[in-house]
């Protein structure tokens, strides 16, 4: 009696993780049953590996776009909260210049102005910089020619067009004939009998510089100028639409924001280019869902191989029930088979995908185009993140779960 006693309760955990063990790894009578649950543990590590593969790509695309745009954005842009004129007197602003926390200040004026030369006329960007424009970004990488980034010498102004501007203007890297800028005055409608009366008119001479930063809205739109001519041209003195900020390794953002108070809005370079990214979150998601389908296939596979299990050890399940098992003990013992299942295929489709992404990184074995030079970049571009990984695993998880929660519900005493 003291024997029965101690062994009739079976260990709780203990033999339900020795059973499923059992029955995951021993030969079936059926052979399909093996079949069905080795496809089951590949859908899962397949499925598993597309999602990492798949976010990974995203993420390296979302770097590439993000240094693209580094190249001509600042790492912190301040514009007017109402209004679209930052009066330079501004004592605020004054205190910005002067703050520790500021490595670059540099105030521009944007506006749209009429370039032409010669029978070539088109509405530009004019983006007048101070001197420091070098120091502000990247953009000194992205320089082609033979020329000095001077925007100012003397009396003469100079100036560094888009890359594809130039291309639309006919315009030479040497061009002799000044490049004609108009801009209409501001405040002043125009004089119908001679419209040239009312716009500012002036001259930019040829650098021998342009720039590329492979963005259209950049190279075929923008000309960088020296601050004092956009400054005439938009009549402007005194004046500017947005102030250009690098911060020193101390600075941070908060410190600029506590300094400049209300009144002011700072954007780093993702909120200045919010809506690209803000698309390419979207389609980050998009692909998720779609992997997230194909992932729920894999896991009715699952629980196609262990209803055909629940099938084939019926009298097991008697068996156990007769020596003392729990409806929900005998239930555990599926619930950990197809865990078993759902965690083995998901950490191997992990571990392949993280390998085949360090070696993309390495080796760059998947092209974009035949040919070198045909894009950007020759390679895809992969990043890891922990936190995509940690979600991919999650999401294995929580569907293979539900999955096997499902498929063991008719399991009873």
């Amino acid at each position: 009696m003291t024997k029965i006693q101690r062994y009739a309760p079976f260990p709780q955990m203990k033999y339900e993780l020795l059973i499923s063990h059992r029955y995951l790894f021993s030969k079936k009578s059926h052979n399909a049953i093996n079949i069905v649950s080795l496809i089951a543990v590949v859908g899962v590590a397949v499925a598993t590996m597309a999602m990492v593969i798949v976010m990974s790509v995203f993420n390296g695309f979302q770097g590439l776009v993000a240094e693209l745009f580094t190249g001509f954005d600042p790492e912190l842009r301040i514009t007017p909260a109402e209004g679209s004129v930052i009066d330079l007197s501004d004592d605020r602003v004054k205190s910005l210049a002067a703050d520790r926390n500021v490595a670059v200040f540099t105030p521009i004026v944007e506006g749209q102005a009429l370039a032409v030369t010669g029978d070539v006329q088109k509405v530009v960007m004019l983006k007048g910089v101070d001197d420091n424009f070098l120091r502000q970004s990247n953009i000194a990488d992205a320089l082609y020619g033979e020329g000095e980034p001077i925007l100012q010498l003397d009396v003469l102004e100079y100036c560094i067009p888009g890359l594809q501007l130039c291309n639309q203007l006919r315009l030479p890297l040497h061009f002799s004939e000044p490049l004609q800028i108009y801009a209409p005055k501001r405040g002043e409608r125009v004089n119908m009998a001679n419209p040239k009366t009312s716009f500012n008119q002036e001259e930019l001479q040829a650098s021998g510089l342009v720039f590329s930063m492979h963005q259209a809205k950049y190279d075929s739109e923008y000309i960088l100028c020296s601050i004092g001519f956009a400054q005439r041209m938009f009549d402007m003195q005194g004046k500017a639409t947005a102030l250009e900020v690098k911060l020193s390794s101390e600075g941070d953002r908060k410190d600029i924001e506590h300094l400049l108070g209300e009144g002011f809005c700072i954007q780093d370079r993702y909120e200045q280019q919010q809506d690209v990214f803000r698309i390419m979150k979207i389609e980050k998601l998009i692909s998720y869902a779609f992997l997230c389908f194909i992932l729920l296939v894999a896991c009715l596979n699952i629980m196609g191989s262990l209803n055909m299990l629940m099938i084939e050890k019926r009298e097991d399940m008697q068996t156990l029930s007769a020596l003392g098992a729990t409806a929900s003990g005998i239930r555990r013992v599926f619930i950990l088979e197809g865990l078993m299942i759902i965690l083995g295929g998901g950490l191997a489709g992990m571990g392949v995908a993280i390998v085949l992404c360090l070696l993309q990184q390495q080796f760059g074995f998947v092209r974009m185009g035949q040919s070198e030079g045909s894009f950007i970049i020759d390679a895809y571009p992969v990043v890891l993140e922990g936190w995509d990984l940690a979600g991919v695993l999650l999401t294995v998880m929580l569907l293979g779960i539900v999955s096997v929660m499902w498929a063991t519900r008719k399991i009873q005493s």
